[in-house]
């Protein structure tokens, strides 16, 4: 089993347009509305390939409503902690060459007695899983160590931690030592607070980040592919993708993807780059299933961090 935590859910309004003009009219070309937040997104991942998921999610108003209604479709185990606020919508407005425009609401402010709720539904939750995703943005109301705190707690049970998060959340997640931290490329900058220019670059960003307290390092890196650097090792991957329809949620399937192919090593960041690729070349937020999946085509590359790539495998 694996539980997935999305402290600040959404309703994801997906729009398809023939090119965006600042201040024109624009007529839509397709339109998906799929329920969204990072943790959310893993888990309809993981279920899309018969993986079994068990989603937390605060839920308040009528959107909180409809984004229950929405995850009905999906065989998702939903744990639904109440909140009084409504849960956000968020839209993306996507052009034929796949550029994503985003529009994101803040979230509903959760309450100091909402969030301990929320933590403690994770703890219950978590009792029979192998992994715990947090991931996602706070909603405001929840402190910076909301994260990290849950980390502590979740350290006295027999479960692996994978954390996907940004900002002050993530810097202050590092030293409670997640068992992984998926970062994007600008989300890693961010974290070390420097540009990255190579590969090289990235890999050192992420030992940085391994020697705060993180046990592996999965940095998704559009359309350049992936890096995993861990304790046995690093290693580049990526795939082609024939025809880009949209990036949404594409960084969420290759951490899924990560997980379903075991979570740890060479094999298993080719399955989260496969999967990754395969998002891209679907529609709004849609995870990829088995058919979508060409982890044939995804080349790899260990790296030693102080020589560069060695060859492909």
């Amino acid at each position: 089993m694996y539980v997935t935590v999305t402290a600040n859910p959404s309703v994801d309004r997906t729009i398809e347009v023939a090119g965006l003009v600042r201040g024109g009219l624009h007529r839509a070309t397709g339109v998906h509305v799929q329920p969204g937040g990072k943790g959310i997104n893993v888990a309809r991942a993981l279920v899309s390939n018969g993986i079994k998921a068990r989603a937390v999610v605060p839920a308040g108003g009528a959107e909180g409503e409809q984004l229950i209604s929405l995850l009905s479709d999906y065989s998702i185990e939903v744990v639904r902690v109440p909140a009084l606020g409504p849960v956000r919508m968020n839209v993306s407005v996507i052009e034929p060459d796949a550029t994503v425009t985003k529009l994101n609401e803040p979230g509903a402010r959760l309450s100091a007695a909402e969030a301990k709720a929320l933590a403690d539904a994770v703890i219950t939750a978590a009792r029979d899983a192998a992994w715990v995703v947090l991931a996602g943005s706070l909603p405001p109301g929840v402190e910076p160590e909301f994260y990290a705190e849950l980390l502590g707690r979740l350290a006295g049970e027999d479960v692996r931690v994978a954390l996907d998060t940004s900002g002050p959340a993530l810097r202050a997640a590092f030293k409670a030592k997640p068992a992984l931290v998926k970062p994007n490329h600008h989300e890693l900058e961010e974290a070390v607070g420097c540009p990255l220019r190579t590969l090289g670059d990235v890999v050192e960003a992420a030992q940085e980040i391994r020697g705060l307290g993180a046990g592996a390092v999965l940095a998704s890196l559009g359309g350049d592919g992936a890096v995993l650097v861990c304790e046995d090792g690093c290693w580049h991957a990526e795939a082609p993708v024939v025809q880009a329809r949209s990036t949404v949620g594409a960084g969420d399937a290759t951490l899924a993807g990560f997980l379903a192919g075991g979570g740890h090593g060479e094999r298993a960041l080719v399955s989260g780059v496969a999967w990754g690729a395969a998002a891209v070349s679907l529609p709004g937020s849609t995870m990829p299933r088995p058919d979508d999946l060409r982890p044939e085509l995804v080349t790899v590359h260990e790296i030693d961090a102080g020589r560069g790539i060695q060859g492909d495998h």
